[in-house]
């Protein structure tokens, strides 16, 4: 290559070089910045001032052999030796390294720290303050203040010297920096902080749109929950906002903090992230995946966010909270005391039932039986239990697929610790359940017990029969009812039994119950199907049955299965008893046909047919003996370890948390259409279709002093706005502030008044 530049963009320009390193290296100044071209292209631009930004392109031109470090030192004005350290460090650790002033020191401030410097110094804060919750030198803050020109002069610096306390949203003052990660999930057996939550929270940020200053505490540790701040304007599903009341009602996040406290430093804490949960649940966002489908800062409008999370952060919140299976137990626990608490009335009856979700994923997971499906698959199966409105109270994750008879008895302790030891209920079950032993067990611990009846009955003459009518909310039906005491099982144990004739088909149930009519039984047991359409609904509308996680974790190796050896036994067995039978039957027609004239003798016959069909028999037979005496040898069930390298079951704690949040969101829809149906003459039949469309639809925030006023849009029928007007009318008169606020609630739907509220 000659010596002489290459022709460059400024060949034909009236000002040269400032200078240059080489012939094929130049830089042009103006204005305190340095532009370097390399064969007359322009490669970096930097202010001359900065001695980080020309630490930069010294690295670069080293090691990209722009330049020579005495070629650089020359143009520079700087030492070979200072050139050689920057390279090095470049070299060991990249453009960061770079900002180190002296190895050990920590970087230049960034614009986010001086920003919340400014801020915090603007609120009272001292410098030696700012400093510990940057984690900085006190000189340094000061100096970057003075250099943006915050502090004026030294007179200003003394003013603040003694610190002002500024109490920050969920701050952890005494946790220094250094020990509080920027993880959102605790490490395994860390002991977090203690911190006392404060209600309202106080946030930094200014702007609800760039909540920059609040993330930036977050990262540093320094904050717990991001305090709500909500912008004027339509929120396109501003309508679950309608919700709100009752989830604060419910107790949901008094229970919250006092069993988790808080889930560490994060902008996302506990209280906005179990509000996540719960208000996606009720926008039917079924799992974390689906968050993909929705705006972050559309979804955030109503969280009092500039966006919500997103999928990744909302599994490390959900890791963070199902963590310690105890807290978990605990707070789902305390919300099921809380439900009976409140719908104590509704406890009389008690619908249990088992619910199998189905497994698709390729962990090793024991069969049952799918009734809906009719097949049986690899599936988790968990025990409800609904009160006498069908509204699921408590439930229980089993660890392999019982029998509801089994299982039962259990659950229903944990029942009665929920109740009281006064209250007596009655339990009403299918015929899974069936045992007149657990029926004993269960009338001595305070139960009675309302059932189908299981095995052979004798039918009952049609002539026994009488019709009752019966008035339901939707129609009005004809019971065919016959009554009759019997006794159960080998204790004899005396209970009623009653039988509805449906056609041909007769059902029969029994109970121990000896108060209530013919009528009222035969109702309370035909509504278990009610239970049944439950489940059915939060698949459909909740996703139940999706995955939440796909972890695994270890499952008992001691569970006793069906031992596979016997299994596979019985099936060689049932094939070595066929063939012998067919053989039994060809001898036999052999014998009939058998000619007594040419054989008269069965000596005669044997001969005849030995080879053909009598040593087939006699060897089938021996066949048959030996598989049975090797079957006799088999144990039937044996531990699931023996037949397994690994045992193991999906993860519960998550998943019985988002169940328990959930059941929560449905028991609050419920709560909604219960509050609704007296101005909604549909509500039995459409109520839960209005809920979800108000939930769902857009709503206008409005501020106001002390105020969070919710303005929804117009329903698509008239009686439908009037009966969601009324609604907003009840929610405004509970005079509920949104969680983290001291604004309290109101709602109102566009162009509607209330109608007056029945009492």
């Amino acid at each position: 290559m000659s010596d002489r530049p290459q022709p460059s963009l400024f060949e034909s320009a009236t000002v040269g070089p400032s200078g240059s390193f080489n012939p094929r290296c130049v830089f042009f100044e103006e204005d305190g910045n340095r532009a370097v071209f390399v064969d007359g292209l322009p490669v970096f631009r930097y202010a001359v001032e900065e001695r980080y930004e020309e630490d930069v392109f010294v690295a670069q031109a080293i090691v990209n052999g722009w330049a020579s470090v005495a070629e650089l030192c020359k143009g520079l004005g700087r030492v070979p030796g200072d050139l050689y350290r920057v390279r090095k460090r470049f070299l060991e650790g990249g453009f960061e390294n770079l900002q180190l002033s002296r190895p050990g020191r920590k970087p230049v401030m960034s614009s986010d720290e001086l920003m919340v410097a400014e801020r915090l110094w603007n609120a009272g804060e001292s410098g030696r303050a700012i400093a510990e919750k940057l984690g900085r030198a006190p000189a340094t803050v000061m100096l970057a203040l003075r250099r943006i020109g915050v502090i004026q002069d030294r007179d200003d610096a003394a003013t603040a010297a003694e610190p002002v306390q500024l109490e920050l949203p969920g701050s952890a003052r005494d946790v220094p920096a250094d020990e509080v990660g920027n993880d959102d999930v605790p490490a395994e057996g860390a002991q977090l902080p203690a911190v006392r939550a404060a209600e309202p929270a106080r946030s930094m940020d200014s702007n609800p749109a760039a909540r920059t200053l609040d993330r930036f505490l977050a990262a540093r540790g320094q904050l717990f929950d991001a305090a709500p701040l909500f912008t004027e304007g339509r929120a396109p599903h501003g309508g679950v906002l309608l919700a709100v009341p009752l989830l604060v009602l419910s107790g949901m996040f008094d229970h919250a903090r006092g069993v988790y406290g808080h889930i560490g430093p994060a902008f996302y804490g506990l209280r906005t992230s179990v509000l996540t949960l719960l208000l996606l649940a009720l926008l039917r966002i079924k799992r974390p995946e689906n968050l993909k489908e929705y705006s972050p800062p559309a979804l955030g409008r109503v969280l009092g966010l500039d966006r919500a999370p997103e999928v990744k952060t909302l599994r490390r919140k959900l890791a963070a909270l199902s963590c310690d299976d105890a807290k978990v137990e605990q707070f789902i626990g305390q919300l099921a005391q809380t439900r009976v608490d409140q719908r104590a009335e509704a406890l009389g009856f008690l619908y249990v039932d088992g619910h199998v979700r189905v497994y698709h994923g390729k962990a090793r997971l024991p069969k049952t039986h799918v009734a809906r499906l009719r097949l049986s698959l690899p599936a988790t199966q968990e025990l409800w239990v609904n009160d006498a409105d069908a509204q699921p109270l408590f439930f229980v994750t089993q660890e392999a697929h019982p029998q509801l008879a089994s299982s039962l008895h259990p659950t229903l302790k944990d029942i009665r610790k929920l109740i009281g030891p006064e209250r007596r209920s009655t339990v009403v079950f299918d015929r899974g359940g069936w045992s007149p032993d657990l029926f004993a067990r269960l009338h001595g611990d305070g139960f009675d017990v309302l059932t189908y009846r299981k095995g052979h009955v004798s039918a009952v003459p049609d002539e026994n029969f009488t019709s009752y009518t019966v008035e339901l909310p939707r129609r009005t039906v004809v019971y065919e009812l016959h009554e009759q005491d019997v006794l159960v099982g080998a204790a004899k144990m005396p209970m009623r039994q009653i039988t509805r004739r449906c056609g041909d088909h007769q059902t029969h149930i029994v109970t121990t119950r000896k108060d209530l009519s013919i009528v009222e039984v035969a109702q309370r047991m035909f509504d278990r199907w009610r239970q049944e359409n439950f489940f059915k609904y939060m698949r459909e509308e909740y996703g139940l049955d999706a995955l939440v996680d796909y972890g695994k974790e270890p499952a008992d190796p001691a569970r006793m299965v069906p031992n596979p050896a016997r299994k596979a036994l019985d099936k060689e067995l049932q094939q070595a008893k066929k063939e012998a039978a067919t053989l039994e039957a060809a001898y036999g027609a052999a014998a009939l046909d058998n000619p007594e004239s040419k054989r008269p003798t069965m000596r005669g016959f044997k001969i005849a047919h030995g080879s053909e069909i009598g040593i087939p028999l006699r060897d089938a037979r021996q066949r048959v003996e030996e598989l049975q005496a090797q079957r006799k040898k088999l144990p039937v069930r044996v531990p699931v370890g023996e037949l397994q390298d690994e045992v193991v079951c999906l993860h519960r704690s998550c998943k019985r948390l988002t169940d328990a949040l959930k059941m929560v969101a449905f028991q609050v829809e419920s709560d909604l259409v219960g509050a609704v149906s007296t101005n909604y003459a549909r509500a039995l039949d459409d109520g839960r279709r209005l809920i979800r469309s108000a939930l769902t639809s857009p709503a206008d925030i409005l501020l106001r002093p002390g105020e969070l006023h919710v303005r929804l849009i117009p329903q698509s029928s008239k009686h439908r706005t009037r009966a969601i007007a009324a609604l907003c009318q009840t929610l405004t008169n509970a005079e509920v502030c949104y969680p983290g606020t001291d604004r309290r609630m109101t709602f109102s739907i566009d162009g509607c008044e209330a109608p007056e509220i029945s009492r």
